[in-house]
Order: structure tokens, then C-alpha cells, then sequence
């Protein structure tokens, strides 16, 4: 099992670049452990069609590749010019108005797909176009019409985005567009279905229940991207909470808030949700210069190494696989920073929950096995789990110890994907004695590598198999 040695996981997004001849099957070679079907790019028959690939080469691989549709959320976003693009210089005067042709924007204003944008701002509010290259200042609002003045000029072209700093749009979550994507997310079957520009708790919860009722029962990611999400510690725990994973989604994210903000919103961000027992994923420009480059810049190296040293459970890549010169190659690259970044010390020693009680037997179990594994030269953990919830809860510890989620569910093993530092294996024990359980579990340890001869190992189960939570039993065991 060399992925072993990689704790963080990589979520990579599929696109034309990977529908290459045998670029999906070396992606997989390379480490991926997740793809990303992006909702705002393609059709239904393309996502299923790549989703069903991907599935097919995960089982002739023998190796579990989880499955992540990302929601495309509302299009805030600026209509078109009739010659394509203008050139704005500081101190001109620029509209944004509902009623100019939707293709007919000129030196002067430009109309909008977003409405609402004429009953969302006031005078004196900033507004962010094309990720904050471009900036105007709202002078006055008259009806459908945004009188603005630029205050940082630059090109701007068709369908570019608008962000109003601060945040305060009333775009909702998930738009008519977005219902129809988790239908297909329910024929995909997808592992985690992550919701684009959620402000609340709420946004995460309808979500879900879309999902649910479409005959989806998945993780669901909640992509932060708007200043409200981050503007105060209560809002931002009661979205980590209803959520299963928070993508810190740093485009959107810092052209709101100021990009100087961001470094320290994305440590408080990893330090919360790892404390609340929820997962991360750190995306955004990671490695964008590979799209066209075969190698980073040290700034690139410097930002994936940063996220993996503050805990993240794992980094994405967009363009740089979808549309990217060479998909498995950037994969390659970004496993083997995160693994030098692993052997920090930083990266496997942890305070977490030290000074706090436990609420579940379960997790007393996860939280002793981990420190047992920590301090007694264990040489992995292996966990019976039927839901991969007690993987999780010692995921939220930082260890170089690799922890072996056996589950006999191919849904969980797939979950279990981008959980830091834990890694899915098949195992059937639902008519085997403890006996055998036990010893099923050293054979698959020394058959995958993970384990030899003389090693110690953690196994922890449940009296009870087959109960989800049901975790109240933990061995240390020689590998004989």
C-alpha cells in the first residue's frame, strides 16, 4: 500500500485533459484519491460517463477512488460586451444595468445575469470584478441601473464575476440549475456533493434534504467562499457542524474578505473543523502555474506544504488536472511535497482533545488507540468500522501512524477516502469468529505491505458487528 506514506489526500478535477488515452489510469497510479466532477463545466452524460470510468478502472485497480460533484451555485456574474472585451482606466464612469442588452456592453455599461444586484448594494459599497482585477466604487443606484466609478482599471470581458466586498449578496446557495445537478449527483451516486456560496446552517441542511430526497445519502461539503460564512465564530461552527466537510475555497473567499486575510482564515478554519471532528479539503490556485509548466513555483511548493503543515485533510487541484498539460504529473508533484511536508514535526504531533472529556465510548476508544499508537512504536492502526466514523475521530489526531479503515461497505470505504491518513481496505467478517477476524486482519496487514513479522498493531472493533458507533474494543497485537 505505497499511498500509505501520503497522509494528506489529493482531490483532483476531471475535465478534457484526463478523458486523454490512459490519463485517468495513470492519475490513479500517481495517488489520486479523489475526483471532482465540476457542475459548471459540461453536461449530465459527461459527468456520468466520467464518473462511470472512474469506477470501472477504481475496481480493476483495487483501489478505492472516491467521488466529489461540485455544485456550480449561483452565477453572479456581469452579461457580455458587443466587441468582447473594453479596456476600464481609473476614474471613468461604468454601469452595471439589468436593462442594456445582455450582448451589447460597451465602453460605457455593461448588463448583468445576476438581477438583483441593483437591490443588493448602495452607495459607497465596492464592488470586485474578474476576481478583484477589476474595482469599482457604487456612486448611485437609479432603478436597474449601478452607476459606479473605477477606481482600479484593466480589461474586462464577457461573463466575468462580481463580488461586493464584505459580502451581502442574496444570491441563494443553490439555484434552479443546482437541483437539477443533484439529480444527476443521484444517478452518479457520489460519495460528497459539495454546495457552492453556503451563509448559513440552513443552506447546508436544504441541501441535504434535496440530496436525500433524490435518493442520494452522501457527505456533503460546504464550500466557504463568502465573507458572511467567516464574518463571525458562530456562524462559521454552526456551517463546519452541519456539514461533513468545509472546502476552503480561496478564490471566491479573498476577493471578498482581502486576500491578506486569508492565511490566517485558513488555519483558524483547519484548526476548527479538525476540532469538531469535520473534515477539510484546501483548494484554490494550488498549483496553477502546471498547467502549463512541468514544475511548480516555489511558491506553489511553499502554499501546498503550508496547507498540509496546518492539517489539512486534503488539497485540490482545478485547472491544473482538468484542462492541464499533463493531470498525472501534477498529481505526482503535489503527493510528493505533501510528503515531505508530512515528516514535520508540526504534522504528526498533536494536542487535540487532550485537556477535553469524551462523549462516546467509541471515540474513547479512537482517542486511546491513537496515543497508544503514538507513544508505544505502533506500526499502524487497524479499524473494524461500519460507518468509518471511528477512522475518522483518529484522522482528527496528528500521527505518521497510517490508520487501515476494513470495512465489508463499499460506500464507507469510498467516504473513508478523504479522511488524512486513512486508507480503505475490503474485508468480509460477518461469519467469522474473533479468531478469525483477528487473523483475516494480520493476513490483509502483511499482504498489503503495511505490516511484517514482529510488528505491534492496534486493532479496534465492536463486540457488537454490524452497529454503526459500535466500537468499544481495543488490542494491541504482535504480527506473529
Amino acid at each position: 500500500m505505497a499511498s500509505s506514506l501520503r497522509r494528506t489526500k489529493i482531490v483532483a478535477t476531471l475535465g478534457p485533459a484526463t478523458d486523454r488515452e490512459g490519463e485517468l489510469e495513470r492519475m490513479i497510479q500517481c495517488g489520486v484519491d479523489v475526483v471532482r466532477i465540476n457542475m459548471s463545466h459540461g453536461n449530465a452524460e459527461d459527468h456520468i460517463q466520467r464518473a462511470k470510468k472512474v469506477r470501472e478502472l477504481s475496481a480493476k485497480m483495487d483501489r478505492e477512488v472516491g467521488v466529489l460533484v461540485d455544485l456550480q451555485g449561483p452565477k453572479i456574474r456581469i452579461a457580455r460586451f458587443s466587441e468582447g472585451s473594453i479596456y476600464l482606466e481609473p476614474g471613468d464612469k461604468f454601469a452595471l444595468d439589468n436593462d442594456v442588452d445582455p450582448m451589447a456592453g460597451n465602453q460605457k455599461e455593461v448588463g448583468l445575469t445576476y438581477k438583483s444586484l441593483p437591490y443588493d448594494v448602495k452607495a459607497g459599497d465596492r464592488l470586485l470584478l474578474d476576481d478583484g482585477r477589476v474595482v469599482l466604487d457604487v456612486e448611485s443606484v437609479e432603478g436597474e441601473r449601478v452607476n459606479c466609478v473605477v477606481v482600479v482599471g484593466g480589461k474586462l470581458s464577457n461573463n466575468k464575476g462580481i463580488n461586493l466586498l464584505g459580502g451581502g449578496l442574496s444570491a441563494s446557495a443553490l439555484t434552479e440549475k443546482d437541483k437539477e445537478d443533484i439529480l444527476t449527483a443521484a444517478e452518479i451516486q457520489c460519495d460528497y456533493l459539495a454546495l457552492s456560496f453556503p451563509r448559513s446552517a440552513e443552506d447546508v441542511e436544504y441541501c441535504r434534504s434535496l440530496a436525500e430526497k433524490a435518493g442520494l445519502v452522501c457527505s456533503i461539503v460546504s464550500k466557504v467562499e463568502r465573507a458572511e460564512a467567516v464574518n463571525d465564530d458562530f456562524t462559521l461552527d454552526s456551517i463546519i457542524l452541519a456539514s461533513d466537510v468545509i472546502m476552503i475555497a480561496r478564490g471566491d473567499l479573498g476577493v471578498e474578505v482581502g486576500d491578506a486575510q486569508l492565511p490566517a482564515l485558513q488555519k483558524k478554519m483547519i484548526k476548527r473543523a479538525r476540532q469538531l471532528n469535520r473534515i477539510t479539503i484546501t483548494a484554490t490556485q494550488m498549483m496553477e502555474t502546471m498547467i502549463e509548466n512541468a514544475i511548480p513555483t516555489r511558491a506553489e511548493v511553499f502554499d501546498v506544504a503550508n496547507a498540509v503543515m496546518d492539517g489539512t485533510d486534503a488539497v485540490m487541484l482545478s485547472g491544473e488536472t482538468a484542462t492541464g498539460h499533463s493531470p498525472s504529473l501534477v498529481i505526482k508533484t503535489m503527493s510528493d511535497i505533501a510528503h515531505e511536508a508530512e515528516k514535520s514535526r508540526s504534522a504528526r504531533e498533536s494536542t487535540h482533545r487532550i485537556d477535553e472529556s469524551f462523549t462516546a465510548i467509541d471515540e474513547t476508544i479512537a482517542m486511546a488507540a491513537m496515543y497508544a499508537a503514538n507513544h508505544f512504536g505502533v506500526k499502524c492502526i487497524a479499524a473494524l468500522t461500519e460507518s468509518g466514523n471511528t477512522p475518522l475521530l483518529m484522522s482528527r489526531i496528528s500521527s505518521g501512524i497510517p490508520i487501515i479503515a476494513l470495512t465489508p461497505h463499499l460506500e464507507t470505504r469510498r467516504k473513508v477516502t478523504l479522511y488524512r491518513g486513512v486508507y480503505p481496505t475490503s474485508v468480509d467478517y460477518s461469519d467469522l469468529s474473533d479468531d478469525e477476524v483477528k487473523n483475516e486482519i494480520l493476513d490483509e496487514l502483511k499482504q498489503k505491505g503495511v505490516a511484517k513479522t514482529g510488528d505491534l498493531i492496534i486493532v479496534t472493533r465492536g463486540q457488537s458487528r454490524g452497529l454503526m458507533g459500535g466500537t468499544n474494543q481495543m488490542e494491541i497485537v504482535k504480527i506473529p
